[in-house]
């Protein structure tokens, strides 16, 4: 979309990548780097020669660390920072939005549930700035790929179908294609459980134990996530999509996912502190999972996996006694939905 006035803040792997899909879009880019080293480092190399190597910034592309110089006459703003962070950031956007108009368009990139509040990215967006157009984009969809310009297909989902489709027109692209919905709740839930479903499949990498195990994780996985999501509002369809069992899949399958690598690692005796310093990267599965568990409780939904990945975080217990305990559960039938 030519003209368009784009501010990513954010410029760890994803958000390199996604100013270099808006750029090669068209779009006038601004990236934003939490402090001015790395602003500079950034304006000087032009890559991340470590977590994104190859994937070259164009010098038209604006590099700040000043939030006011990034989002000043934004027409859309890319939030592409950890979970964790998404509310420091949107304090430090507010300030510089104006009350007397719409303002840009939000997109939300994180995947996660904010721990105290059980909140999904989009509420505590709206609850810092309430009002706001927000708008979330999900799905398989590696940083490392999309920055070199392999195909890829994510989904947008929007309060309404105007901003879905202009987020789409924008993103769209010959190797990147883009889908709408209006289940952002359900997109949301996708993304944040599907971290957390990831760091048991790499438990089930790092124990050896093969692609039957692997296969069954995902596919319960796949159902855990549904159930909760339903349980909170969300379309059934929506989890066997994109955001669902399509992101599932690539964060399950692939060494590009921080989640799946930690998994490994836990899977091999590390502890999550030991695997989170080898990572060196934010595992935001970690920091889904207890999130995850409590909503379950609230919502009264059975998710036996959430339940043995935060056992195995937080309360130490061994990886092949949480496999064990899950494979040795009473017999259950495949889905109540059917009947006899």
């Amino acid at each position: 979309m030519d003209n368009l006035d784009v501010a990513v803040i954010g410029s760890g792997s994803w958000g390199i990548a996604l100013a270099w899909r808006l750029y090669k879009n068209g779009a006038n880019v601004t990236l934003w780097a939490r402090n001015e080293k790395n602003a500079e480092k950034l304006r000087t190399d032009r890559e991340d020669k470590d977590k994104l190597p190859g994937v070259i910034l164009d010098q038209n592309i604006t590099i700040t660390s000043e939030m006011e110089e990034a989002i000043k006459g934004k027409d859309m703003i890319v939030l592409t920072v950890p979970s964790v962070a998404i509310r420091e950031v949107c304090n430090k956007i507010k300030p510089y939005l104006s009350d007397e108009d719409e303002g840009p368009i939000i997109v939300n990139c994180a995947k996660g549930i904010e721990e105290d509040t059980l909140m999904l990215m989009s509420d505590v967006i709206l609850d810092v700035l309430p009002g706001r157009d927000v708008t979330v984009l999900s799905g398989p969809s590696h940083a490392e790929e999309v920055g070199k310009g392999l195909p890829t297909t994510i989904v947008v989902g929007a309060f309404s179908k105007e901003s879905a489709l202009k987020v789409q027109n924008a993103f769209m692209a010959d190797e990147f294609r883009v889908y709408t919905s209006p289940d952002m709740l359900g997109i949301e839930i996708g993304a944040a459980l599907k971290n957390v479903v990831a760091l048991a499949a790499g438990v089930i990498d790092g124990l050896g134990y093969g692609d039957n195990a692997k296969a069954a994780l995902i596919t319960r996985g796949i159902a855990e996530m549904s159930r909760l999501g339903v349980a909170m509002g969300g379309n059934f369809e929506t989890f066997s999509g994109l955001s669902g069992l399509g992101d599932l899949v690539v964060t399950c399958a692939s060494m590009h996912s921080r989640n799946r690598r930690a998994g490994i690692l836990l899977g091999q005796g590390k502890s999550m502190q030991e695997a989170l310093d080898e990572v060196k990267m934010v595992v935001e599965g970690v920091n889904s999972a207890a999130a995850a568990l409590k909503l379950a409780q609230k919502y009264e939904t059975e998710m036996p996996i959430v339940e043995k990945v935060n056992e195995v975080l937080f309360e130490g217990k061994n990886t092949k006694e949480a496999v064990n305990e899950l494979m040795t559960r009473e017999g259950k039938t495949e889905n109540e939905v059917l009947v006899w």
